[in-house]
């Protein structure tokens, strides 16, 4: 009974707060269509705990017992379910009506993010099924279903924290939250929806901004080809840039010159619009998509990073993007905004994404804000010593990358993070064949293979380091070498590493992964101080007063610009609370927990370049 009347009270609670669909606004920014049907809000849902759902036909449910409001996830409170134990098998049920002016096209049923294995069924029938709970994927209907009529849609969940085969993140493994894991996600956490296109519609395009020659390249994919044409039309706000028509094919890119071409920075972030077209054979538009474009340039030359061209200097923060009543969910668009506003208000010209992946609307602010990120993925929770990790990894990886390799604010990959006790013979190449992958799917950008971690092949080191004083920040930087030229970034004397292509697991000689000063360093975990922590919370450091704190982390990150060329940007830890973690910059609501002109005189402060 207590559990009914819980259930039912957090109900009333979602349903006060989102008595219109709740995320209301198109999920895919940079890809966007007019003609599309929101899925969000309630559905049936039931838990399976013994996972016997498909032997008691639960694929052909009309409707499971309880409510549940998507796209928040069991979990959260904002769902109004708020169950918080271990799922490993979920069901959702909802009703889909299909428009009778969709005769004809192909009907797409889009999922932003559900965790973790997902089955889909339409009418009890098998439709098709998706690995990975970060990465977005959509599912052709149009063979199951007929426009004018209504169908039962279910979704089976599987998820399993513990069998160290599944991208983790920050998610609790054990019962509760404890130290830097926190409530877990499991099934829809992200906005679903459908939409219908032209049987010849474009499917995706990859968009490569030339800066240092002034072009933007378009590489397109299409359902299917066949006497179609493709335009594109560039636009500086209502006027036309350029505009250029080809015959659509996916083997030859549209290049669109940019004349005195206004560049995209964290300083000026200045976005074309960016329309396409799809032609048939007499000239009739039979699909369009919005889309827009930021003209950057990010790159590494000897040991900084550069952004068009310029060195640039990082002052980042480390962000979780975790949020106490919808855990990996933001409440609202304007919450994803807000999160950028508040860590600009602070100082900080970027974030790193960290061990989650992001909604694409967050990156859509990211852009319009100007904010630079390091786009990362959930990697904990594989036991990387398993070969079977990284055909597990890589697929959804490579989904996260080629979606929003687009996004102009996203300025470097990292795939992996703090990877330190793993296999010295698998691991190596599994990381040398991740950072190759991932420079396939986008060579536009550096990779930091693995944050904090041991390095074999990247384009950036770095290191994590929480010393709670200034001197001995200073020591372990400096003076016991990490930022000298020979500092070793591997543990194993096996490992044999070579910045060409002789890429070696044969043999057992010495040879260590060497810094040698050719690339950028970063420091991307540092500080993580605490003040007046609440009952159970923690920090990596803590302070007496508020008066204490400034001086405290303004000591730190001192000795951090001072060390400039050597390091080339920070990223400090981090920017709210979270759950237990109570070493933010906000707390965990948001709220301010200090005086945001001193945070910005600490945080806005550039190095002496």
């Amino acid at each position: 009974m207590r559990k009914i009347v819980l259930t039912w009270v957090l109900s009333i609670s979602a349903f006060l707060l989102f008595a219109s669909v709740p995320r209301e606004e198109y999920p895919r920014p940079q890809f966007e269509r007019t003609e599309w049907i929101n899925l969000n809000g309630t559905w049936s849902y039931q838990i399976d705990p013994s996972g016997t759902g498909i032997e008691r036909n639960f694929k052909e449910s009309k409707g499971f017992e309880g409510n549940i409001l998507v796209p928040f996830s069991p979990e959260s409170k904002l769902s109004g379910v708020g169950y918080t134990d271990f799922i490993e098998h979920l069901w959702y049920q909802r009703n889909i009506q299909i428009p009778a002016e969709w005769s004809e096209k192909k009907i797409l049923l889009n999922f932003g993010g559900v965790y973790y294995e997902s089955e889909i069924y339409v009418d009890g029938k098998f439709v098709d099924r998706h690995f990975g709970g970060s990465s977005s994927f959509s599912v052709d209907l149009t063979d199951f279903v007929k426009p004018g009529n209504q169908h039962s849609l279910v979704l089976y969940v599987k998820s399993d924290l513990r069998n160290r085969i599944q991208p983790v993140g920050k998610q609790s493994t054990h019962y509760s939250s404890y130290g830097c894991n926190y409530t877990r996600t499991t099934g829809i956490w992200q906005t679903v929806w459908m939409e219908a296109v032209h049987p010849k519609a474009l499917k995706s395009v990859q968009v490569i901004t030339d800066v240092d020659n002034a072009q933007v390249i378009v590489n397109p994919m299409f359902y299917s080809l066949g006497g179609t044409r493709l335009r594109a039309i560039l636009r500086d706000r209502e006027k036309v840039v350029v505009q250029k028509t080809i015959m659509a094919s996916e083997s030859t890119p549209l290049i669109l010159p940019v004349k005195k071409a206004k560049l995209w920075s964290p300083e000026s972030p200045f976005l074309y619009d960016l329309d396409y077209e799809v032609l048939d054979e007499q000239g009739n538009v039979i699909d369009q998509v919005h889309s827009y474009v930021g003209m950057r340039k990010i790159h590494a030359e000897g040991n900084l990073l550069y952004l068009n061209n310029e060195p640039y200097y990082l002052r980042m923060v480390l962000d979780q993007g975790y949020y106490p009543e919808s855990q990996w969910t933001a409440p609202s668009d304007s919450a994803l905004k807000n999160d950028i506003l508040l860590s600009k208000a602070i100082g900080f010209n970027g974030a790193r994404l960290h061990q989650k992946v992001f909604e694409e609307r967050f990156h859509y602010w990211a852009d319009k804000l100007g904010y630079l990120t390091c786009g990362e993925m959930n990697s904990w929770g594989l036991d990387y010593n398993l070969p079977i990790a990284g055909s597990i990894f890589m697929p959804e990886w490579l989904e996260v990358v080629k979606r929003d390799r687009n996004h102009p604010s996203i300025i470097m990959w990292v795939p992996l993070n703090e990877q330190n006790n793993v296999d010295k013979v698998y691991f190596p190449r599994f990381s040398a064949q991740l950072y190759d992958a991932t420079k396939l799917a986008d060579p536009t950008r550096p990779v930091l293979t693995n944050s904090g971690g041991t390095h074999y092949k990247t384009d950036i080191v770095s290191s994590h380091l929480y010393n709670q004083d200034s001197v001995s920040l200073y020591k372990d930087l400096w003076n016991e070498g990490k930022l000298f030229p020979g500092h070793r970034f591997n543990e194993d004397p096996r490992v044999l590493y070579n910045t060409g292509s002789n890429f070696r697991f044969d043999n057992h000689e010495t040879r260590w992964f060497v810094y040698d000063g050719s690339c950028p360093y970063l420091f991307d975990e540092f500080g993580g101080v605490s003040f007046n922590t609440n009952q159970g919370g923690w920090g990596y450091g803590g302070s007496a007063t508020e008066e204490e704190y400034y001086k405290k982390v303004a000591s730190l990150v001192n000795v951090v610009l001072k060390m400039y060329p050597f390091i080339g940007g920070y990223c400090y830890t981090q920017l709210t609370d979270v759950e237990l973690e109570q070493n933010g910059l906000y707390y965990y609501d948001r709220r301010p927990k200090f005086d945001i002109q001193k945070l910005r005189e600490i945080f806005g402060k550039q190095p002496e370049m």
